[in-house]
C-alpha cells in the first residue's frame, strides 16, 4: 500500500494554469485527475503527484502565483479490477448449443 499525495484548487483555472506550469518547468511525475472522494465529495481538478515532490511543485506554484487549497496524502490500497458478473461472459459447457 503506498500514497499519493494531492494538491487541489480553488478553480479549474488555477488547475489549468499548474499543468501548463508543470508541463515547460519541472521534471516531476505528476497527473491532473478527478478529486478524489476521500478528499472532497464537490466535483473539481486535482493535481496527483509523489509525496517527494510536494516541495518542488509547491515552490513553482508560488513562484508562478498560482493559487492552490490543500495538499493532501492519500494512502491508496492495492484493488484489484474485476468486471461486474453481468458484464463477465458467459461460457458454454461444450455439450450445450
Amino acid at each position: 500500500m503506498g500514497s499519493s499525495c494531492y494538491f487541489t484548487f480553488p478553480t479549474t483555472y488555477n488547475a489549468i494554469r499548474a499543468e501548463k506550469i508543470l508541463q515547460n518547468s519541472s521534471s516531476c511525475h505528476y497527473r491532473m485527475v478527478p478529486v478524489p472522494r476521500t478528499i472532497s465529495s464537490s466535483c473539481g481538478t486535482a493535481l496527483r503527484c509523489s509525496c517527494d515532490d510536494i516541495e518542488i511543485i509547491k515552490n513553482l506554484l508560488i513562484f508562478h502565483q498560482i493559487e492552490y487549497e490543500h495538499i493532501h496524502e492519500v494512502k491508496e490500497e492495492n484493488k484489484s479490477f474485476s468486471l461486474p458478473n453481468f458484464l463477465k461472459k458467459k461460457r458454454k459447457k461444450p455439450d450445450e448449443q
